[in-house]
Order: C-alpha cells, then structure tokens, then sequence
C-alpha cells in the first residue's frame, strides 16, 4: 500500500477511534438497539413485517459498530505498515541490510 494509503487510513482510524470513544453516540447506539429489541418484543406475533423491519434495524445498528472497529484496526495496521516502512529506509540509509 502506498504511503499516501497508509497515511488516510491511519487518519480515518483516528476518526473513527474518536467516533468508538464518544459518550453520546455510543449513547445512541445502545438506545437504538435497546428500543428496537424491546420494540420487537412487544410486536404482535402476526406482524412479522414489523418484526423483520425491527430484526433489520437492530443487525443495522451492529453493523455500524462493527465497521468503525474495523476502520481503527485498519488504521493500526497501516500504522505498523508505515512504521516497518520508516525502519527498513533508515536500515537503508544506515548500510544495515
């Protein structure tokens, strides 16, 4: 991956690692899935297109969750990425193979 890659990524990590971290939102997301599940248990038995929208809307939630955590983990590999980069060019410099 190209320095430049390496560089957005780490950038859309440390984004989303303030996004994971941040109080409210994660506020927000367990409010959604905390109403949505007890939506789903109130839902009539016969409703099942409610209670599909509800199953959709709870896995939506998750998914969410879920690719933020894949962005910081992304990010901390294309830090280790960048890092080994930076070593093998200063072994380079220094005539160390």
């Amino acid at each position: 991956m190209s320095e430049d890659k390496l560089q957005e990524a780490i950038g859309r990590a440390a984004r989303a690692q303030r996004l994971v971290d941040d109080a409210l939102l994660a506020e927000a997301f367990d409010t959604l899935d905390r109403d949505y599940v007890k939506a789903w248990r109130e839902s009539h038995a016969r409703d099942t297109d409610a209670r599909e929208r509800l199953w959709q809307a709870v896995q939506i939630v998750a998914k969410v969750r879920s690719h933020l955590t894949t962005v910081v983990t992304h990010g901390k590999l294309a830090q280790r990425e960048l890092d080994d980069l930076a070593a093998r060019e200063r072994r380079r410099l220094f005539g160390v193979v």
